[in-house]
Parts: structure tokens; sequence; C-alpha cells
């Protein structure tokens, strides 16, 4: 709970900022960008979770694959928020708050072997590829190329990421 007497800006006010972008095309980008947010997170927390249940004759290498991916969707969080900061917004924050704008849905506690755990990851990866592609639609249709520019980045990692998931799941393999 916090103990500041004066909020200094409340979550979903848009104030004007230093880019020059106006109030009214940043609150869209905001919102997009609260969007991947929490989508993002989302996703770090699945990886993690598969990260630290992983066993089998493949553990190392689907540990160490985990691991980096859930670094990478950690690093693209930071930088979504950073940029919603940017255009005078409020980054989300908080897991409920997170779990209310996602739009990807978190697999649950359970523990699933691998291949499952991997294609219900594969599937957040689509769906938020799906999501970064049309926030970098709308930020360049609303002049808005510097986080056209952040999203695209992101969106490399994020499918390269998923392409590598797609590997794994493939049939061909030398463990039987």
């Amino acid at each position: 709970m916090a103990t500041q007497e004066h909020v200094r800006k409340q979550f979903g006010e848009v104030e004007e900022n230093s880019l020059r972008l106006g109030k009214e095309k940043s609150e869209q980008i905001i919102d997009a960008l609260n969007q991947d947010l929490a989508d993002t997170y989302t996703l770090y927390h699945q990886l993690k979770k598969h990260h630290w249940n992983v066993e089998g004759a493949e553990f190392r290498d689907l540990h160490l694959f985990l691991g980096d991916a859930a670094g990478h969707a950690e690093e693209a969080a930071d930088e979504l928020a950073e940029r919603a900061q940017a255009l005078g917004g409020t980054p989300i924050s908080g897991g409920a708050a997170q779990e209310e704008h996602a739009t990807v849905e978190y697999e649950g506690q359970d523990v699933y072997d691998i291949r499952t755990s991997l294609a219900n990851d594969l599937d957040m990866y689509g769906d938020i590829i799906e999501s970064l592609r049309d926030h970098v639609e709308l930020a360049e249709n609303l002049g808005d190329h510097a986080t056209a520019q952040i999203l695209r980045e992101i969106l490399v990692e994020t499918e390269e990421d998923a392409h590598h998931i797609e590997h794994y799941l493939e049939d061909d393999t030398l463990v039987q």
C-alpha cells in the first residue's frame, strides 16, 4: 500500500511529452504498448516456469534456451515500459493489472510434458507476434516512427525465439 499522500500521476492519465507526439495519438500508442507489456510479462512468467521445470535428456539445452528466451522477454518488457513512459503514460505494473490487460492466457500452475509446454509457448508467441505487427502498423499510421522501430526490433527477437521453439517441436531427434 502506498504511503505517499499525493499521487503524482494516475494510471491511464497521459501527459504531454517532449517527443512532440500529440496526446490523442500518444494515448492510443500507450494503450497498445501496455497490452504488449502485459502480454510480454505473461510470456516471461510462462517461459520461466518451463525453464524451472524442464526435465529429460534434452534438459540442459532447453533449460538454457528457455532462460535466454525469458531474458529476451524481460528486456522487451523494459523497452515497452520505458517507451510508454516517454510518451507521457504510465507503464502497466503488478501481476493483477498485467493479467487484466493481457490478451494472452497463462497456462496455469500445472506442470506439463515439455512438448505440451513448448506448444503452449509457441501459441502464445504467435498471438504476441500478431499483436506486435498490428502495433507496428498503428504506430506508423499515427506518425510515431520511433515506437514502430522499437516494436520491430522486439518483433524480430520474438519471431526468432518462436522459430527456435518450432525447431524443438519437430519430430526428428536423436533421443529415443
